[in-house]
């Protein structure tokens, strides 16, 4: 065993067959979980429940060999699966054949995009989706999740929706009809599910589904009118190629693009939380390849959209999983359930799966982390905030573009308004400090100093050139002669055509006048060196300097001996 590659099922090189118990132990663990909430997941996505257990059997094996995870559990989440009803129910009719029919081609679709991405090494777009637009979204949806479980949970009718306020209304028109027994065993699940699990290690969602099962059928409840699963189809799902029909994937595009991002900033932060020091690198296309793969194949065994699960993959972590192997035994168990246990869900309340997905989402709103980004930097909290809002207002797929669009903004706006800031000397620090923070900070008589703090492009230049112009300004206003504007450059480590340009309109502007130096000092090499190229020794010889601002004042101290 511990011969084998570590690139397979990534073994760590020292494998061994004590390893091998811990994956055992940490598979079977994770598979005592997987099996209620796979099932749970899929009636949320609006499938039959046994394609939760499909969606727990080849996608985790592919993963397993060739992800770059050794913890990540992969599997029917909650996101993904709403992120699903609500794309393909606008379509079709939930656990209808036309809707199955379109899961599975949306399936094939999202692998292919992925699979995609990963190998045109795409994973560095997720620098450009804040955490906070993914806290806003997940918390949102979140409750749009807890919304959608009411009727199963209350044993109502509740209309097919994805966004909070139709829910609402839909929940409170019918609240009338609430049934009682449903009512019961689904608080009670609940209660056990959220109260019991920070107390014990015990499996409870595999506890709650069991006694269920046993008290519905002892009593026969269903005839009491319980909602129950059912007949679960046994055995392994046979191979079939989805429908590729051209106008249904365009349909479904916008929906699968949604996904595939999703499941790669899921998966990302999952696998950052929880590498170890021992853990080989996190690869994102890498994990992007093997996500894609294992729903491409997915979609083949009737399979929805997996990803990595947060929640799974910490019981995975803390019951001792090595490597991939754990994933294969947890993929082993999913299989002999599907051939030899499935008749025993058939009493299953609805109640119990609703209430198994209310206690898993409840995780997903991340208030702490609104707090947090108040407090560090409120912009940041207002992205959170109106993800969060627009989800919760337009739906799912346009509220995390809108969050995306907004964090955009954001940063556009902060790289086209760089730090630029006035300093002065600071007697106690001996040093020049920025004037606004430090107030002790004088400023120079005749002088004005700025430094800037940022490359120079075509998209802040003309800020800067603002900035330095209204520091002049209010610098001529004040009885001291004006006759020096030093620029303090060490902040600035490159700078494009388009900012060469206008500082030399900068250099000319005061030339012109006559009455003011302009001076660019504590020049880095590379920065020299573009100018040199766009040939200021030649034309400006005089304006560049290499030494920092301190001994460049030190050497220049009249005005007359610097004058351009």
């Amino acid at each position: 065993m511990s011969k084998l590659p570590g690139g397979i099922l990534n073994l760590p090189p020292d494998y061994n067959g004590q390893s091998f118990k811990q994956d055992i132990v940490a598979g079977l663990t994770v598979f005592i979980m997987l099996v209620p909430q796979g099932m749970a997941y899929a009636l949320l996505a609006g499938l039959p429940p046994v394609m939760g257990l499909y969606a727990s059997t080849i996608p985790l094996i592919l993963y397993a060999l060739f992800g770059s995870s050794r913890h990540l559990a992969v599997g029917p989440v909650a996101l993904s699966s709403i992120l699903i009803f609500s794309g393909v129910s606008a379509f079709a009719e939930p656990q209808s054949s036309e809707y199955i029919t379109l899961v599975l081609l949306l399936t094939l679709m999202t692998g292919i995009l992925q699979l995609f991405l990963g190998l045109v090494n795409a994973g560095a777009l997720v620098k450009f989706i804040s955490q906070n637009v993914i806290n806003g979204f997940t918390s949102a949806v979140a409750i749009i999740i807890g919304f959608s479980q009411l009727g199963n949970f209350f044993g109502i009718e509740m209309g097919g929706q994805n966004q909070l306020l139709p829910l609402a209304v839909s929940f409170f028109q019918h609240i009338q009809a609430v049934h009682l027994p449903t009512t019961v065993i689904g608080v009670v699940s609940l209660v056990v599910l959220m109260g019991l699990r920070k107390r014990t290690r015990l499996p409870l969602p595999l506890l709650v589904v069991i006694v269920s099962i046993a008290v519905v059928s002892f009593f026969r409840l269903d005839q009491a009118g319980i909602k129950i699963i059912g007949d679960v189809p046994g055995g392994f799902p046979g191979f079939s190629v989805p429908s590729l029909d051209t106008s249904a994937m365009v349909m479904l595009l916008p929906t699968a693009l949604t996904i595939a991002f999703i499941a790669m900033m899921e998966s990302l932060s999952i696998t950052k939380t929880l590498a170890g020091k021992d853990s080989p690198p996190l690869d994102v296309n890498k994990e992007l390849r093997a996500i894609g793969t294992a729903n491409i194949a997915g979609s083949l065994f009737s399979s929805y959209a997996v990803t990595g699960s947060f929640s799974r993959s910490a019981v995975n972590y803390r019951a001792g999983a090595v490597s991939q192997v754990a994933m294969v035994i947890t993929a082993m168990g999913i299989i002999l359930t599907l051939f030899f246990l499935t008749p025993l869900f058939y009493y299953l309340p609805q109640a119990v799966l609703a209430a198994i997905i209310l206690s898993a989402v409840a995780g997903l709103i991340n208030v702490p982390s609104l707090r947090y980004a108040f407090r560090i930097k409120p912009a940041d909290g207002w992205v959170w905030v109106v993800t969060f809002a627009a989800t919760l207002l337009t739906g799912i797929q346009w509220g995390l573009l809108i969050g995306v669009g907004v964090s955009l903004i954001i940063l556009i706006h902060r790289i086209s308004h760089p730090h630029i800031v006035e300093v002065g000397w600071d007697d106690k620090t001996k040093n020049y400090r920025d004037v606004e923070r430090f107030t002790d900070a004088e400023r120079m008589p005749g002088k004005v100093l700025l430094r800037i703090d940022a490359r120079i492009h075509f998209s802040n230049v003309t800020y800067i050139e603002k900035i330095v112009e209204k520091v002049v300004k209010e610098a001529e206003k004040k009885p001291e002669v004006l006759y020096d504007v030093i620029i303090d450059m060490g902040g600035v480590n490159d700078i494009d055509t388009a900012g060469i340009d206008e500082l030399e309109r900068l250099i000319r502007t005061y030339t012109i006048r006559g009455d003011i130096n302009i001076w660019f000092v504590h020049l880095k090499g590379p920065v020299r060196d573009l100018l040199q190229r766009a040939g200021w020794e030649e034309r400006f010889p005089d304006v560049m300097s290499d030494l920092p601002l301190d001994e460049f004042l030190k050497e220049k101290r009249e005005p007359n001996d610097y004058m351009i």
